[in-house]
């Protein structure tokens, strides 16, 4: 008995879905929007993560040490840097690497080179770069390095040179904006998910309004609430699963081909420095698709569904 009612209610909705054609098609195109509304909040979260995460790792301090320091002392300090709950990595670069460097970069400039010659030795000194885990850390690792001050064993300061004060001003705003940044995107992401609601359970109420006075001559013949109600359910199940659908198809075009049309904007001559950009949706979909799918087809099931349950329930007392 339960399988048969089940059975009706069902074809019942399928028969209501293909007979309310426009009102079905508007629905679906309602419920499109506001899942592309939740598709676009997913992406701006990802890449707004992206950006921030790529900023975070622009973001550094470097110590320079005395030339004479020994590269054993050096790597002891890296040792200890590496302890810190704040660093997340430290980079050592000697001497020779910070000339290599040196030279690659200015290699087609005769007169920089000439002038390297005429030194005879080499004026770089080794390099410890560090990356903290949060930018607003990287204060307490420069009062660290002030209290360890390092000597060499003639007593001799091994540290030259902390650039902490030179990035301070970018790092305190970073460590201010991040913040504020994904606050925002949180309270934006409330709203729009909010409006998306109202502007759906609005629409299927209209629906379900056509429909009112078929419900009380049903009302009235003695059909139970469930079996009014169920093909209304039903229909909106199948809004939200078609929606759905057509979301996933326009979130993958987009993910997709999002580079290219980035790159087309900004110029393929500049292409390089869009390295960030390059491929940042396409492989967070890719990666995420299981969620992205559950997000967004239980998203539009439950906005049918339950959109049609309530707006049901006026006209069920008769």
């Amino acid at each position: 008995m339960i399988f048969t009612n089940f059975k009706r209610i069902t074809r019942t909705g399928f028969v209501n879905f293909w007979r309310n054609g426009f009102l079905s098609f508007a629905a679906i195109v309602v419920l499109t929007l506001s899942l592309l509304a939740i598709g676009s909040i997913i992406f701006a979260g990802a890449f707004g993560r992206a950006l921030i995460a790529d900023v975070k790792d622009k973001v550094d301090i470097n110590v320079y040490f005395a030339l004479s320091a020994p590269e054993s002392d050096i790597l002891t300090v890296q040792k200890d840097l590496g302890r810190l709950p704040e660093v997340a990595s430290t980079t050592y670069i000697s001497r020779d690497q910070v000339l290599a460097r040196f030279k690659t970069k200015w290699q087609d400039n005769t007169l920089i080179m000439q002038g390297l010659d005429e030194i005879g030795t080499n004026p770089f000194p080794a390099t410890l770069n560090i990356k903290a885990k949060d930018p607003g850390q990287y204060g307490s690792i420069a009062q660290y390095l002030d209290n360890k001050n390092p000597v060499m064993s003639d007593g001799t300061p091994m540290i030259e040179k902390v650039n902490y004060e030179q990035n301070k001003l970018v790092i305190d705003r970073l460590s201010q904006i991040i913040p504020a940044i994904e606050k925002a995107g949180f309270i934006i992401a409330v709203i729009m998910i909010m409006v998306a609601i109202i502007v759906v359970f609005n629409t299927i109420r209209l629906i379900v309004y056509t429909s009112k006075d078929e419900i009380s001559v049903m009302k009235l013949v003695g059909a139970s609430n469930i079996y009014v109600r169920g093909p209304l359910i039903v229909s909106g199940i199948m809004y939200g699963i078609i929606s759905g659908l057509i979301t996933l198809v326009i979130l993958a075009a987009v993910a997709y081909w999002s580079d290219a049309v980035v790159l087309r904007f900004a110029g393929v001559e500049i292409a390089s420095d869009f390295e960030l950009v390059v491929n940042v949706l396409s492989r967070y979909f890719s990666q995420n698709f299981s969620q992205i799918f559950i997000i967004v087809m239980g998203a539009g099931v439950i906005l049918g569904g339950f959109s049609s349950y309530i707006a049901a329930r006026r006209y069920l007392r008769v």
